[in-house]
């Protein structure tokens, strides 16, 4: 079960190890395009069909002709990767339970987003975590859970890639246990201990640029999420006498040891770099992209932007 790219490696491993995957459930084909007139599939369901895997793709998941017909496939076992919550009837119907493999190292980022909020908040590794699903979100008892470091320099996208692989790793790992002991496997409880870091969702108001924060902490919000869905800040300048406003996303910036007394969000220029004032030190930008415009590097857009000293990042 499971929607996204992040989810295919782990049934892409499953299918080339040889094990016999009866079914895969994903998400309804979105509606995409101005007007929402076509129809794409989820990654998981191209892969799936590509494989001869029947697919089904529930709109409620308590609906009881999709209960049957996930009922006559007599699954011994249900594998979770970056799906949706999951009704008991569901995740209970298995011989040997059902089994999500999570992108953090729980009881630490438990939710939607937890690749990017861990880059976000700076961590310096994080992880995969194969659980039991339970009545709660993300708080079954642990399997087994492996660990990811993140690279000072790594954005969301590198974090991504490697927890796939180490997801699809993980998941052959728990299937074989399962497998092996018969469905009785030892499992831990979640320890939480200390201050739980959430992972919720990411809309795009949550990718808005606070230039009030130190360099540090929005070096790591851009690097969070680059390249997608990129963080992003209102450019304000003046034509005349009026103030126009653009939205500049922000793929990739460099923390700087520099400072001046400007106010923050201010627009420093130094030998074609371009700098944004922070909280503290001036934060570089590397590559950006103007509102209707290409991603492009700095260079290339102050070689395109006129009087951009006398604007500002807001």
């Amino acid at each position: 079960m499971g929607t996204p790219e992040f989810a295919v490696g782990s049934l892409q491993a499953l299918v080339e190890g040889g094990y016999n995957v009866v079914a895969a459930i994903t998400q309804p084909d979105k509606p995409v395009g101005r007007h929402g007139s076509i129809l794409r599939p989820s990654a998981v369901k191209e892969y799936a069909l590509a494989h001869q895997i029947p697919v089904l793709q529930p709109i409620k998941m308590k609906d009881e002709t999709f209960l049957d017909t996930l009922r006559s496939y007599q699954a011994d076992l249900q594998v979770v990767v970056a799906f949706r919550m999951l009704p008991e009837v569901v995740w209970a119907m298995p011989r040997f339970g059902t089994f999500n493999v999570h992108a953090a190292l729980l009881p630490q980022y438990r939710g939607a987003a937890p690749i990017n909020w861990a880059v976000i908040n700076g961590e310096k590794e994080t992880g995969v975590t194969t659980f039991f699903l339970d009545q709660q979100i993300d708080t079954g008892r642990i399997i087994l859970q492996k660990k990811f470091a993140i690279p000072d320099d790594a954005n969301v996208e590198y974090v991504y890639d490697g927890l796939m692989k180490l997801g699809a790793e993980i998941c052959l790992e728990t299937v074989n246990l399962v497998l092996e002991r018969d469905g009785k496997v030892t499992s831990m409880p979640q320890m939480e201990v200390g201050v739980l870091k959430p992972a919720p969702k990411i809309f795009k108001e949550t990718c808005k640029i606070n230039w009030n924060q130190p360099c540090k902490r929005i070096y790591d919000f851009i690097r969070g999420l680059s390249p997608a869905p990129g963080a992003w800040t209102i450019l304000k300048d003046r034509k005349g006498n009026q103030e126009h406003e653009t939205v500049l996303k922000i793929y990739k910036a460099a923390k700087t040891d520099q400072s001046t007394n400007d106010p923050t969000g201010a627009i420093i220029i130094d030998h074609n770099h371009l700098y944004i004032k922070t909280a503290d030190q001036l934060l570089e930008l590397i590559e950006v992209q103007l509102a209707g415009k290409k991603r492009m590097v700095a260079r290339d857009f102050l070689n395109g932007s006129h009087d951009i000293e006398t604007a500002r990042m807001e």
